[in-house]
């Protein structure tokens, strides 16, 4: 199998996994809000990584990077949380409707940003698979009915877009990681621990989940956002970031 079509098997695998993500949201926020979950979930992701670290006996390679390396992780950590933290947001204040539709501009800013910092080509077929994709994420989401996409709330949707465009720099960064991938994501799954801590000390508190929500986090923070992490950075490295965004 080529590089290309390697790409795309594994954006699939991000498909599949991540299309499970809003109904174990749901369910697992029924009394924890997005900070307490959040930070739960980071929790579960970076041990499931480290497991996976630790099985392909890598992870004595962890304390073993550059003090710049180690800040850069660390700064892609920031991104990844950052996206999730002002996506709750949006859903909090603003209907899930006009959010969904700003949610899913990332993969147009994952085209852009590549040709800005990865100097990939942007071809006609690009362009339009993107436009495309875009446009069945609105028809989808409103039912034919664009009228009922109200973007009043502007500051809301410029959070949520602001969310967006931090996870896209997330993804196109990724690309110029050259370490242990498993390595790099157990590190960006730390750095969000550190993160979603001080995020629900200051604007939330702490409880601890009951066992039905344990159940949906675990499932949440092994697959949906931990291993799904490793197919996501791997189809960036193997295909082009303009050429996979398309795919979600």
């Amino acid at each position: 199998m080529s590089k290309k079509y390697r790409g795309v098997f594994y954006v699939g695998l991000c498909i599949f996994l991540w299309s499970m993500i809003p109904l174990f949201a749901k369910l697992s926020q029924l009394r924890l809000d997005h900070h307490q979950y959040l930070f739960y979930s980071s929790i579960i992701s970076f041990l499931s990584l480290l497991s996976v670290a630790l099985v392909r006996k890598k992870a004595h390679e962890l304390f073993n990077y550059s003090g710049k390396m180690y800040a850069f992780l660390s700064l892609l950590g920031f991104l990844d949380f950052f996206f999730y933290l002002l996506l709750y947001f949006g859903y909090q204040k603003a209907q899930g409707l006009e959010v969904l539709v700003m949610q899913y501009t990332w993969p147009i800013f994952i085209v852009l940003l590549s040709v800005l910092i990865l100097r990939e080509t942007l071809g006609f077929n690009k362009l339009l698979a993107l436009f495309f994709g875009f446009l069945g994420v609105v028809i989808v989401l409103t039912k034919g009915h664009l009228s009922h996409i109200d973007l009043s709330n502007v500051n809301v949707i410029l959070i949520v877009l602001l969310g967006s465009f931090s996870f896209a720099l997330f993804s196109v960064l990724s690309k110029k990681v050259s370490i242990d991938l498993t390595n790099a994501v157990t590190i960006y799954f730390f750095t969000a621990i550190i993160y979603s801590f001080i995020s629900m000390q200051t604007f939330s508190s702490f409880i601890v989940p009951s066992f039905n929500e344990w159940i949906f986090i675990l499932i949440n923070g092994v697959l949906l956002n931990g291993i799904s992490y490793l197919f996501w950075i791997k189809a960036l490295q193997t295909s082009d970031a303009s050429f996979v965004a398309p795919f979600i």
